[in-house]
C-alpha cells in the first residue's frame, strides 16, 4: 500500500473555510443535544486544520455512504466543504422540527383548553341542574309551556324567549336572564283554581269562630258567597276595611279567606313608594323581578286567592312613580282581567281574585277609594271587649304562657277594669298586651309558691298585678250647677263625657274662650252665643246683659285639644244657665250642632257616645 497525499487549497481561503465550518458546527452543537460542549471546546485547541475537519466529520452523524465518500475525499477544501453542506442541512432540519413541535404544541394545547372547558362547562351545569337524570332543560320547559295553560299571548311569547334561549351559550349572562323570564311565566297560575266554598252556614260559623260581632262585614261575606252559587262567573268584590288599629282588619282578611276556601296571601303596602313594587321592574333593568302581585300569585300557585293589602292609606309617592295610581288598574273589576305586569310584558288575569284592602283613615286618593267597597269597622264597646277577651284572649295567653287549665281564672270586673283604667284604645291589642302581663305575674308567683295553688283575678287584687291604674273615664257630676253642661265627645277610642263650663263676671261683653279649643269649636262658641242673644227674652235675660258682663266659656282637659261642632247645643244650654242663674241637671248630656236659627243637627258616632253617657252614670241623654 502507498499513502495517498490530501491537496490543499490556497491558504487565505483555507482558513475561511475552516473559520466558517468551526463557526457553523458550534452552532450546530448549540441548537442540537446530541454534539457534547466538551467536544467543541477541544476543537479550540486543535491547531491542525485538516485534523479540525477530521474531527468534525468524526462527530457528525452522517450515514456510513457519507462517511466514505468524506474520507475518500483527498482535497482538503472539497472535504470542508461536504461537512458544511451537511452541517446546513442539519440546522434546516433541526428549524424544521422545532417549528413542526411549536405548531403540534399549539395545537394540543388548543385542544386540551377546549376539552378541559368543555368537560368543566359540563360540570357547571349539571351542579345548576341545567342537566339532570330527568332529562334537558329545555324539555322539561317546553313541555310545561305547553301543559299549564297560558294565554296564546304568553305561549308565542314563551316559545320564542325559548328558541332564544336555545341558541344561547348556557354560561353567558343574557342567557340567565332569559331562562329567568321563561321559569315566571310557566311557574304562574294560569289556569289552577281553588274550589270556593259556597256553604254559607258554613262560612258562617268560620266567621264567628274567629271573630265577635263585625255583623256588617260577616253579612257581606255571606252574600257574596250566595250569590256566588247562583252565578259562576261573578266579578270578585273589592273590599276596603277602614277601622282604628286593633280592631281585626287583617285577621278577618285570613278569616275571609278560611271561610270561602281560598288561599291567603298578604301584602303591606306601608311606606312603599315605587310603582315597580305593583307593576314590576322591565327586564332592561338588571336584576330586574316581576311586582308584588305577580310573585305572590306564583306563591300561592293558584289564580283565585285572597289577596290582602294591608295598609293601603300608607301608600307614598316619589319620583319612581305613584304606586296608588297603579293599582287603578289591579281593583278595578272591568280593567284587571289584562293586567299587564312590566317584567311579563303580557296580559294576566287577575278577575279571579278577591281583594280585601285595611285602612285606618279614609285618606285613599278618590280615584282609589270609588274602586272599592268601603266598610267601616268601629271599635269595640266595652262589653265587646269583654267577650273578646273571654272567647279569644285569656285563652290564648293562658296558652302562651304555659299556665295548665285551673291555675288562673280572671274575674269579668278585672277584664272591666282593665279595659277602664289601664287601656284606651279602639281594638284589643293594649288589652292583650295587659292579659299577658298578668299571666307572666301569676306564673312568677306559682313558681315561688312551689305548689299547686289556683290564683283569681278580680278587680280588688288586678292592682297587684297591672299597678297604678293608667286612665280614667268622665263622670257624671253629682251635684247640678249653674253654667256646667255634659256634653258628648267621640274620638277613634270610643266616646267621652265633655264636661262644658260657663261663668259670667261683671265687664264690657268681652268673650274668653280656653281649654285648647279648635276653629270649629270656636265658631260654635260663636253661634251659641248669637242664639242666646237673639233670644234672650225668651229666656228672661236682660237684653244688655252682654255688654256688662265678660262671658267666659271653659272645656276642662285644657292639655287636649279638641274640635268639632256637635257641643254647641251644650254650649247653648251653658250660656243660658250662667246668664240665668239656673243650675242644669247633673245626670242629663247632650250633643248636636247648633244653628242660627236655634235648631240642632244630626250627628255622628252615637253608639260610642250613649255608651260613654251609661259608662258615666248619665240618666238622659238629649240626641236630635
Amino acid at each position: 500500500t502507498s499513502e495517498l497525499e490530501e491537496s490543499h487549497p490556497e491558504q487565505s481561503e483555507f482558513q475561511g473555510l475552516v473559520q466558517t465550518l468551526m463557526s457553523q458546527f458550534e452552532k450546530l452543537s448549540k441548537v442540537s443535544k446530541k454534539i457534547p460542549a466538551e467536544i467543541v471546546s477541544s476543537l479550540t485547541n486543535i491547531s491542525d486544520p485538516i485534523r479540525l475537519i477530521d474531527t468534525v466529520a468524526a462527530h457528525l452523524e452522517l450515514k456510513i455512504a457519507d462517511k466514505q465518500d468524506v474520507l475518500e475525499e483527498l482535497n482538503v477544501g472539497q472535504r470542508a466543504e461536504m461537512l458544511l453542506a451537511v452541517i446546513e442541512g442539519e440546522l434546516d432540519l433541526i428549524q424544521v422540527e422545532k417549528r413542526i413541535r411549536g405548531r403540534v404544541k399549539k395545537q394540543m394545547e388548543k385542544s386540551q383548553r377546549e376539552y378541559y372547558l368543555n368537560e368543566q362547562m359540563k360540570a357547571i351545569q349539571k351542579e345548576m341542574g341545567a342537566i339532570n337524570e330527568g332529562g334537558n332543560e329545555f324539555e322539561e320547559l317546553e313541555n310545561k309551556i305547553q301543559t299549564v295553560g297560558m294565554s296564546a299571548e304568553a305561549k308565542k311569547k314563551a316559545e320564542a324567549e325559548l328558541k332564544k334561549l336555545k341558541m344561547m351559550s348556557p354560561m353567558s349572562s343574557e342567557a340567565s336572564v332569559v331562562r329567568g323570564y321563561v321559569e315566571w311565566l310557566v311557574n304562574l297560575p294560569w289556569k289552577k283554581k281553588s274550589k270556593v266554598r259556597h256553604d254559607i252556614v258554613k262560612a258562617r260559623e268560620i266567621l264567628d269562630a274567629d271573630h265577635y260581632g263585625l255583623e256588617e262585614v260577616k253579612d257581606r261575606i255571606i252574600e257574596y258567597l250566595a250569590v256566588q252559587s247562583r252565578v259562576k262567573k261573578l266579578k270578585g268584590p273589592v273590599l276596603c276595611l277602614v277601622g282604628p288599629p286593633g280592631v281585626g282588619k287583617t285577621s278577618l282578611g285570613q278569616s275571609i279567606a278560611k271561610a270561602t276556601n281560598r288561599k291567603y296571601t298578604r301584602v303591606a303596602l306601608g311606606g312603599v313608594r315605587d310603582e315597580a313594587e305593583i307593576r314590576g321592574h322591565r327586564r332592561t333593568y338588571i336584576g330586574s323581578m316581576p311586582g308584588k302581585l305577580i310573585q305572590k300569585l306564583s306563591k300561592v300557585e293558584v289564580k283565585n286567592p285572597l289577596f290582602l293589602f294591608d295598609e293601603i292609606d300608607k301608600l307614598g309617592a316619589d319620583h319612581r312613580g305613584d304606586p296608588a295610581s297603579a293599582l287603578l288598574e289591579v281593583l278595578d273589576p272591568e280593567q284587571n282581567h289584562t293586567f299587564n305586569d312590566h317584567y311579563l310584558e303580557v296580559d294576566y288575569d287577575l278577575s279571579d281574585v278577591m281583594f280585601v284592602c285595611t285602612s285606618n283613615s279614609m285618606n285613599i286618593p278618590p280615584a282609589l277609594l270609588d274602586r272599592m267597597e268601603v266598610i267601616r269597622i268601629p271599635g269595640y264597646t266595652e262589653d265587646e271587649k269583654i267577650n273578646i277577651a273571654q272567647k279569644y284572649l285569656i285563652p290564648k295567653q293562658i296558652k302562651d304562657n304555659g299556665l295548665k287549665k285551673g291555675e288562673l281564672a280572671i274575674a269579668e270586673d278585672a277584664i272591666r277594669d282593665v279595659i277602664r283604667y289601664y287601656t284606651k284604645e279602639a281594638g284589643v291589642r293594649g288589652l292583650e298586651r295587659e292579659l299577658a302581663k298578668v299571666c307572666r305575674k301569676v306564673v312568677k308567683e306559682i313558681l315561688e309558691s312551689k305548689e299547686a295553688i289556683e290564683i283569681t283575678v278580680d278587680s280588688k287584687n288586678i292592682d297587684q298585678y297591672l299597678g297604678v291604674r293608667k286612665f280614667s273615664y268622665g263622670m257624671a257630676d253629682e251635684k247640678d250647677r249653674v253654667g256646667q253642661v255634659t256634653g258628648l265627645a267621640w274620638t277613634q277610642v270610643g266616646g267621652e263625657l265633655l264636661s262644658i263650663e260657663c261663668s259670667t263676671v261683671p265687664g264690657k261683653g268681652k268673650v274668653v274662650r280656653t281649654g285648647s279649643l279648635g276653629d270649629v269649636m270656636l265658631e260654635s262658641i260663636q253661634a251659641a252665643m248669637t242664639v242666646v242673644r237673639s233670644r234672650a227674652g225668651g229666656f228672661y235675660i236682660d237684653d244688655n246683659f252682654h255688654e256688662k258682663h265678660d262671658i267666659h266659656v271653659h272645656v276642662p282637659e285644657g292639655a287636649t285639644p279638641k274640635d268639632g261642632p256637635s257641643a254647641g247645643i251644650a254650649m247653648c244650654t251653658a250660656m243660658v244657665s250662667s246668664f240665668t242663674g239656673i243650675p242644669v241637671r247633673a245626670d242629663v248630656a247632650m250633643t248636636g250642632e247648633i244653628t242660627l236659627r236655634g235648631q240642632v243637627l244630626a250627628i255622628g258616632g252615637l253608639k260610642e257616645k250613649l255608651l260613654a253617657a251609661h259608662r258615666g252614670g248619665i240618666k238622659l241623654v238629649l240626641i236630635p
